[in-house]
C-alpha cells in the first residue's frame, strides 16, 4: 500500500488450508464477493521432503499428496468453474523441476509434482473450447525460501534438524520476476533455474540415459551427505 497505487479495497487476505478441501468453495465465493471476479489463480502451496523411502512411513506420502496435489486441484476446480463462466482466466501452478525429473530423498515430493504436471497438462487439453483460459506450469529449481525448514521427514512428527546453506540457490525475487514474465506471456511451461540444475533438466528431457547416469552419481553423494547430517 505504501509503494503502489493500490488501495485497501484492492487487497483481500483470506486464511486458507489446502488440506481442508471442504472450505475451498466458500473461500472462492468470498473472493468473488469482494472482487467480483478472479483473473489469476496462483497455486503456490506445498511442502517438500527430505527422507529415504525405505525409512519413511506411508502416512507421510499420503500427507504430501493430500497437500501438494489434491489440495491444489480442489481449489483449482472451484476457481475454474468461475473462469469457464467468464471464458477467461489464468491458472498458474508452481510445480518444480522435480516434476520433470527424479531425485533422491524426495520421492514423495517428486511424485506429487509429477502428478500436478500430468493433471494440468491434461486439463489444458480439456479447455480447447476456452482459448482465453491459460494453464501455466512453473518449474523452479532450487530457490531461496523457507520450504526447506518445513519439509516432511520420515515421519509426520519429526522436523528437519539442519536446513543447510541456501546461498547457492536462485534469489527469491528473480524467481518471482521470471514467474510473472512467464504468466504475462502465457507460457505453457517454464523452467526457472540456474545452472547446473537447468542443464540437468535439458539432459532429462533430451538425453535421459545420460541424466540417469548423472543423477545416480549425484544422488549417491547427496545421500552420503544426508546420512552424515550435512
Amino acid at each position: 500500500l505504501e509503494i503502489s497505487n493500490l488501495s485497501e479495497k484492492d487487497i483481500f487476505v483470506l486464511r486458507l488450508d489446502l488440506t481442508d478441501r471442504s472450505s475451498h468453495e466458500a473461500a472462492t465465493n468470498s473472493v468473488l464477493k469482494h472482487f467480483g471476479k478472479i483473473d489469476v489463480l496462483v497455486n503456490n502451496g506445498g511442502r517438500s521432503q527430505r527422507s529415504l523411502f525405505v525409512d519413511t512411513n506411508l502416512d507421510v506420502y499420503s500427507a504430501i499428496i493430500e497437500l501438494n496435489y489434491l489440495g491444489t486441484i480442489s481449489l483449482t476446480k472451484h476457481v475454474l468453474n468461475h473462469m469457464i463462466q467468464r471464458k477467461k482466466g489464468k491458472i498458474v501452478t508452481v510445480s518444480s523441476v522435480m516434476g520433470i525429473m527424479g531425485a533422491p530423498l524426495a520421492s514423495g515430493y517428486c511424485a506429487s509434482k509429477h502428478a500436478l504436471q500430468g493433471f494440468f497438462n491434461s486439463l489444458r487439453t480439456e479447455l480447447t473450447d476456452y482459448p482465453e483460459i491459460s494453464i501455466i506450469n512453473i518449474c523452479p529449481g532450487p530457490v531461496q525460501s523457507q520450504i526447506i525448514q518445513n519439509v516432511f521427514t520420515e515421519n509426520l512428527s519429526k522436523s528437519i534438524e539442519n536446513s543447510g546453506d541456501q546461498s547457492h540457490k536462485m534469489p527469491t525475487d528473480r524467481c518471482v520476476r521470471l514467474t510473472l514474465v512467464s504468466t504475462a506471456n502465457d507460457l505453457k511451461e517454464a523452467w526457472i533455474s540456474d545452472h547446473p540444475y537447468l542443464a540437468v533438466c535439458y539432459l532429462w528431457q533430451y538425453a535421459p540415459t545420460w541424466a540417469w547416469w548423472l543423477m545416480n552419481r549425484m544422488g549417491k553423494r547427496r545421500i552420503q551427505n544426508f546420512k552424515s547430517g550435512v
